[in-house]
Parts: structure tokens; C-alpha cells; sequence
């Protein structure tokens, strides 16, 4: 039932980046290569139309988490209290960007939202990525110092980061260079996935240009990656020893690569929702290459006294599990026919669609 409920919530999570996802990157977009007003708004409203039905898949992972793995739940929003706190307030900034641009026909302030909507999902995308990183480097379980727990072991808390910012030190923080890396690494997957939906969704003037753009940051990212499983070894030297016990976890990695070979040839695609769906396969393949890489593991720890916290550990009883997925079902029918029927409304170009008016 353990591993039913693992699959499940990386299901959902992994849905949410890839719908929520192209939410940011439209808004990293938006930021640096939206310069009309005609540009702005069209772009703007390729988010706006999607992101409140695109966020429901979060809550209903954090429901998820609390209802199957609770002490996992408990953890990570105790010990990650100061960046969740962030993210909150990015969620916000993002959200009243998009809503509160069209109000006014005033140039002043349909700067400052756009800002606010760029500003909050760039930084909600380097988040994300940084809170990966935490998850695949692991925590000091119990604080641990000079051998001995402060408090119990499923427990911890971590500073933004420590006079160190090393990956290695007893207590990391959570912003580190390992983790700055893994968070570029999706503000630049986020970026690419949020380009292949504009040139999707909408008649922009700057498509064409999107599509170099894609190309170039495709380049980065191979970049990025690359050095990144080098630097894994260094932070992790047994993040790699899954794949070669169960050989078949590598489909998750073949993924990922499948959708960054794949954009290389965006420029030849003769259609747009073939760079989507590139861009699909790396979220899908990142997501699901991390979780394997450290299953059953879903939170290592980083001292030799507390043991890390698997799907095992932290679950609920039985009992728990079973009443879950009565309600589970109900709740997923109601969620893709909300999806379903959303989708469907904003089916094709988006460009004279009403928002923001």
C-alpha cells in the first residue's frame, strides 16, 4: 500500500510541474522577451487562463502527503518553515500579477504587475529546484551536533543557508551550491517548457524568436545536467547505485534525455505540440529520475544517528491507507473531470479569449 501511495503522489506532483511548470516558464518569458503590450498581454493571459486550475494539483498533493506519509508531512513543513513561507508569498505575487494587470489601463501599473509576475515565477522556479536538491542531498535529521540529536529524529530545521554554503557540512542550509545548481537547472527546463507553450497557445509576435531561444537554453541545460551528475557523486556517492541494482529505474533517466535530445530539433518540429511535449518528457524524466534515485528513501538523512525517512517509516496504519483510497477515488474523478472540462474550454489559441477585462 506504501509504494500504491509513493506512485500516486509522484503522479500528482510530477502533473503539477508539468501544468504548473509551463505557468512559471510563461512568466520567465514574460520577464526577459515580452516587450509590446500586445506581446505582454496575450502571453500573460496563456497563464492566467490555466494557473488556478494548474495549482489545484499541489494542494491536492499536499493533501496526499498528509493523508498517507503524515510524519513525512510533519518533517518537511516544520524543517522547511522559511522557504515555504517564501514560496507562499511568491504564490501570491504571482497570482495578484496576473489578476490585477488588467484592472487599471494605467503603463505604470501594468509594469509592476508584469514584474511582480516575472519576478515571483522565476524565484518559484529556482525554489522548487532548490527544495529538489534538499530532498536528493537529505537533512540533519534530530539536528544533530557532536553525535547527539537535539530533538527527535524525523525532525529538523534548516537555515536559508550557513557561513559555508556546502552541501557537505554537518548542518547545510537550504540554499547551498548544490542546490543553486539543481534550481537553475529548473529555471532553465521551466523556461524552455513555459517558450513551447507560448509558441503553442498563442500568435505572439516573438514565436519564432521563442523557438531559438528554446535551442539555446537547451544547450544550457545539457550543460547544466551533465555537470550536475558529476557533482551528485561528490555530495552523493551512492546516488547512482538504484539504477544498478534495478535496471529498470533507467527508463526514468532515458526519458529525460529522450526530451532534451529531442529539443535540439525544434527548429525542424512541423508542429508546436511536439516541443511541448519534449519539454514534458524532461519534467517527467527529471522528477522521476531524483525520486529513484534515493527510493525507498523520500528524505535521507545526512548523520549516521537518525535513520532517514522512507515511504515505510513515515506512512499511515493500514487502516489509514485504505480509508484514503476510498476518498481518493472521489477525489480523482472530480479532478480530471475539472481538468478535462477546463481544457476543453481553452481548447487552440488562446490570443482573443477574454482575461484580465
Amino acid at each position: 500500500m506504501e509504494i500504491f501511495w509513493f506512485i500516486i503522489i509522484a503522479i500528482v506532483l510530477v502533473v503539477f510541474f508539468i501544468l504548473d511548470g509551463y505557468d512559471f516558464g510563461v512568466g520567465i518569458i514574460h520577464l526577459f522577451f515580452a516587450k509590446s503590450e500586445n506581446d505582454k498581454e496575450v502571453i500573460a493571459k496563456s497563464a492566467g487562463l490555466f494557473w488556478d486550475s494548474n495549482e489545484v494539483w499541489l494542494v491536492v498533493a499536499g493533501g496526499m502527503l498528509f493523508m498517507a506519509f503524515p510524519t513525512f508531512y510533519a518533517s518537511v513543513f516544520s524543517g522547511f518553515y522559511l522557504p515555504l513561507i517564501i514560496v507562499l508569498w511568491l504564490v501570491v505575487f504571482r497570482a495578484i500579477g496576473l489578476e490585477f494587470r488588467g484592472q487599471f489601463n494605467y503603463q505604470m501599473w501594468k509594469d509592476m504587475w508584469d514584474k511582480a509576475f516575472g519576478v515571483s515565477s522565476l524565484l518559484l522556479a529556482l525554489f522548487f529546484g532548490i527544495a529538489l536538491g534538499n530532498i536528493v542531498r537529505g537533512v540533519n535529521l534530530g539536528g544533530v551536533e557532536n553525535g547527539v540529536s537535539a530533538y527527535e529524529g524525523h525532525f529538523f530545521f534548516l537555515p536559508l543557508w550557513n557561513s559555508s554554503f556546502s552541501p557537505l557540512s554537518e548542518n547545510p542550509g537550504v540554499i547551498d551550491w548544490f542546490t543553486i545548481i539543481i534550481g537553475l537547472i529548473t529555471v532553465v527546463t521551466l523556461a524552455i517548457h513555459g517558450a513551447n507553450w507560448i509558441v503553442l497557445k498563442t500568435n505572439s509576435s516573438i514565436n519564432n524568436q521563442l523557438k531559438k531561444t528554446v535551442f539555446k537554453l537547451n544547450i544550457i541545460l545539457a550543460a547544466l545536467t551533465i555537470f550536475s551528475i558529476g557533482i551528485w557523486q561528490i555530495v552523493n556517492p551512492n546516488s547512482l547505485d538504484n539504477f544498478i541494482d534495478k535496471p529498470y529505474l533507467i527508463i526514468f533517466p532515458i526519458i529525460y534525455f529522450t526530451g532534451l535530445i529531442g529539443l535540439f530539433f525544434i527548429k525542424k518540429l512541423k508542429k508546436d505540440i511536439h516541443a511541448f511535449i519534449f519539454s514534458t518528457l524532461l519534467i517527467l524524466g527529471g522528477i522521476t529520475s531524483s525520486l529513484a534515485s534515493i527510493f525507498p528513501v523520500i528524505l535521507p538523512s545526512t548523520n549516521t544517528v537518525n535513520k532517514s525517512l522512507t515511504i515505510y517509516n513515515t506512512a499511515a496504519t493500514e487502516y489509514g491507507l485504505s480509508v484514503a483510497m476510498n476518498w481518493g477515488i472521489v477525489g480523482f474523478i472530480l479532478l480530471f473531470v475539472y481538468l478535462i472540462v477546463q481544457k476543453r474550454l481553452m481548447g487552440g489559441k488562446i490570443d482573443k479569449m477574454d482575461y484580465g477585462h
